[in-house]
């Protein structure tokens, strides 16, 4: 799969483009929202807007390849990004799913390794785009990027560290229970009976999620939702509160 960039006389290309006078209010404010931006200082902001590039992608299009080099890093303005791995039988993992105001293929910029993990756009997405030489011009400036990079760098590994547990010492079914109320949390409405998410993954992606087989998650969520505890709607599902509260006694044990 190949990268799909916006332009003017081709539809896509490689390279990203500097913002323009309309767009410069969204790209601050994209920078000001994301997690790994936050809290710094308006002259931080506002060096880092002079210094990206934004990026269009379609739907369904790779924007970073495992093993290939590293030299920029992204933050999503809009869309979503899943980031995945493949077997050598084709079977796809997904180890995380995106969205506005997050940031990936900073990693690679540090360690000089190659990229550790496939990102693919879930839907049309733009991105700002910062080169590894404009980061480090930034932190050497404005070293509080760098804790903060240090910091959700230290999240991303918790992260990993729960899934490594998750996949030791849970069954399907309460992988599948943690992943549902998860994505509550992250994306959903509060509703009288419980979260709605409105974007309910299909089970294939929910089986890529938490590493099993589409007919596992099937007989799963279908159990779920006779016992009452998710109520799908269409494209979408409640989470009801009393498994997000089952959930949460679970954790807290």
């Amino acid at each position: 799969m190949n990268l799909t960039i916006a332009r003017t006389s081709t539809p896509y290309s490689r390279t990203g483009s500097a913002p323009r006078t309309e767009d410069l209010a969204r790209v601050r404010a994209t920078i000001a929202r994301a997690p790994l931006f936050a809290a710094l200082p308006i002259t931080a902001i506002e060096d880092l807007t002079q210094r990206v590039t934004v990026r269009r992608v379609a739907a369904h299009h790779t924007v970073v390849s495992q093993d290939e080099p590293g030299d920029s890093m992204f933050v999503i303005m809009n869309g979503r990004i899943k980031v995945v791995i493949f077997g050598e039988n084709g079977r796809e993992v997904t180890l995380s799913i995106l969205r506005p105001g997050d940031a990936f293929g900073e990693m690679a910029l540090f360690d000089g390794e190659a990229r550790s993990a496939n990102c693919i756009a879930s839907e049309p997405t733009t991105m700002l785009v910062l080169s590894r030489d404009d980061l480090l011009g930034h932190l050497a400036n404005h070293p509080r990027t760098a804790l903060n990079l240090l910091g959700e760098m230290a999240r991303r590994l918790r992260r990993a560290d729960d899934s490594i547990a998750q996949l030791a010492l849970c069954d399907v079914n309460e992988r599948l229970v943690r992943q549902l109320v998860s994505l509550a949390r992250e994306e959903g409405t509060e509703t009288p009976e419980g979260v709605l998410v409105r974007r309910r993954p299909t089970q294939q992606e929910l089986a890529n999620m938490i590493g099993s087989c589409r007919e596992t998650i099937s007989r799963a969520f279908n159990q779920l939702a006779r016992e009452g505890l998710i109520i799908p709607r269409g494209r979408a599902m409640v989470v009801t509160t009393q498994l997000i509260e089952r959930t949460n006694k679970r954790r807290a044990a």
